[in-house]
């Protein structure tokens, strides 16, 4: 098969599996995100990177964010918030993370994940449940992919981090212009 064919399939599978989506819980990481004082950002693996661009993105628009693991992070304070993009919801030093968050100022936990019943999932404040699969995740039957390991997972959640920026963007007036603005010049 040819790439472009395979590109096909992959654009396909991923609005196939919109389906298993809930429009309730993005609105509420959408809130959570709105009223935060400062919001940390992590994640392991390609889904680390994936939620680089989303922190990214945060800061376009104007929100005061931090990747952690920066040097540059502040210490957290209450009316903070975390959020975690982990598929399996189990990786050992995001759990950490969670916990650490809840045990210090209580700063609240949103999950971007494939398992609604990991261990993050059970710290989190917010779990917003993607679809994907993963050799990480059991009992996921209904999604269906073509790709290898984490993948669909992966790149369901950076369209949905763009898709997120696209609704506070609308709910901010911003635009591309007054974005770019905010974009790194020192490059």
């Amino acid at each position: 098969m040819k790439p472009k064919q395979y590109l096909t399939d992959i654009v396909s599978e991923l609005t196939s599996n919109l389906k298993f989506v809930d429009n309730e819980q993005l609105t509420y990481f959408v809130e959570s995100i709105i009223k935060a004082n400062h919001i940390y950002l992590a994640g392991a693996g390609r889904s680390g990177v994936m939620i680089q661009g989303f922190a990214n993105r945060l800061l376009h628009l104007g929100f005061s964010v931090s990747v952690v693991g920066d040097i540059t992070s502040p210490h957290s304070k209450q009316g903070d918030l975390v959020i975690i993009n982990s598929g399996s919801g189990e990786t050992n030093s995001l759990v950490s993370l969670a916990k650490k968050a809840k045990e210090t100022n209580n700063v609240e936990v949103s999950l971007l994940t494939m398992n609604s019943d990991s261990t993050i999932a059970q710290v989190a404040d917010i779990v917003v449940q993607l679809p994907g699969v993963s050799p990480k995740v059991s009992g996921l039957s209904d999604i269906i992919s073509i790709q290898p390991m984490g993948s669909a997972y992966e790149q369901i959640s950076m369209l949905t981090y763009d898709a997120i920026v696209l609704a506070l963007m609308n709910r901010f007036g911003e635009t591309t212009d007054s974005m770019f603005e905010r974009h790194a010049d020192f490059e």
